[in-house]
């Protein structure tokens, strides 16, 4: 089978829910192309999917430092910080979510799992802001945004009180 037949039934076997053997198709694209960003990015999407955050970080870096299409790049920041968050290093997932928001400030998705590492650092007033944004930027939902102006106002004086 050739790589990119081995990568379409990769990420067939994901679809599929047959997780094992879709990271074991990715890994072993990997070994064969170490430098190739979005194999690399998949191959830490499918550790994610097993539960093994941990051995996602490397290749997560290797695809970030590489070259990925604009969506895939936002992907791969999206797994690299969240899965920083979901092992506690609370201060690297900062420092990626912080440069992906700086890179792509129109993907909303990031500002939401940045909020959570937010969170996490008892950056409490700055998630709630930030979430808060997200919701009046994104939200369809008649009665929030009847709100809208409000809502956008308050997100960054939840500790002020008026006499």
């Amino acid at each position: 089978m050739s790589e990119q037949e081995t990568l379409k039934q990769a990420l067939r076997y994901r679809n599929e829910n047959k997780l094992k053997e879709s990271n074991e198709l990715l890994v072993a694209l990997a070994k064969e192309r170490p430098a190739d960003a979005y194999i690399n990015y998949q191959c830490a999407w499918s550790f994610d999917c097993l539960g093994e955050e941990a051995q996602a970080v490397p290749y997560y870096e290797v695809a970030i430092q590489g070259k990925l299409q604009k969506e895939d790049l936002q992907g791969a920041y999206l797994g690299l910080g969240s899965t920083y968050r979901t092992l506690g290093e609370y201060e690297k997932s900062r420092d990626v979510f912080e440069k992906a928001v700086s890179f792509f400030p129109e993907n909303e998705s990031l500002k939401v799992f940045y909020a959570m590492t937010l969170y996490n650092l008892q950056a409490h007033s700055e998630a709630m802001e930030l979430l808060l944004k997200c919701l009046t930027n994104t939200t369809s939902d008649h009665s929030i945004l009847m709100y809208k102006r409000a809502i956008e106002f308050y997100s960054d004086k939840l500790d002020e009180t008026w006499e």
